[in-house]
């Protein structure tokens, strides 16, 4: 019989999705409205507080209508998305001067310690994208970046 919580790694008093452990194998289902966070919502997903991984940490994405996930950089750890839905502008670099437009199907991987800032590039449409993390903390190694002034 798998042992299940409703309440494992429920925050910001949404009910995450129920965790199923079964003998080394585990389920989060449903994965409601778990947190939003630096203008991005995320669904709930799988990460140490929840599944008790190590390593790694996944979850789903919604950037809304018109969104910026304001600048900022992982410290130590890759992120690789997947885009489901719609389509997005990365500025990144030293001084975000440097632009990037991925959609829907593409795959992105951003190495550590790169500074980025992500634009939803539709006034109507959400973004939506699978995240992995080579971080089971998830946001805990996220810190903000200040977009430095334009020449």
């Amino acid at each position: 019989m798998p042992r299940s919580s409703e309440a494992d790694g429920a925050r910001d008093g949404q009910a995450p999705g129920r965790v199923e452990r079964h003998e080394g194998i585990i389920t989060v289902r449903g994965g409601g409205r778990h947190r939003a966070w630096n203008g991005i919502e995320y669904k709930t997903g799988m990460w140490a507080e929840n599944v008790g991984s190590g390593a790694l940490s996944m979850n789903v994405a919604m950037i809304p209508p018109g969104g910026v996930a304001k600048a900022h950089i992982h410290v130590d750890f890759e992120v690789m998305l997947y885009i489901l839905e719609g389509r997005v502008r990365h500025e990144f670099g030293p001084r975000l001067e440097k632009t990037l437009d991925n959609e829907a199907g593409d795959f992105i991987f951003i190495e550590p310690g790169v500074p980025h800032e992500v634009f939803n590039l539709s006034d109507t449409e959400p973004v939506v994208a699978v995240v992995a993390r080579s971080d089971a903390q998830e946001w805990e190694n996220i810190v903000d970046f200040e977009r430095p002034e334009r020449p």
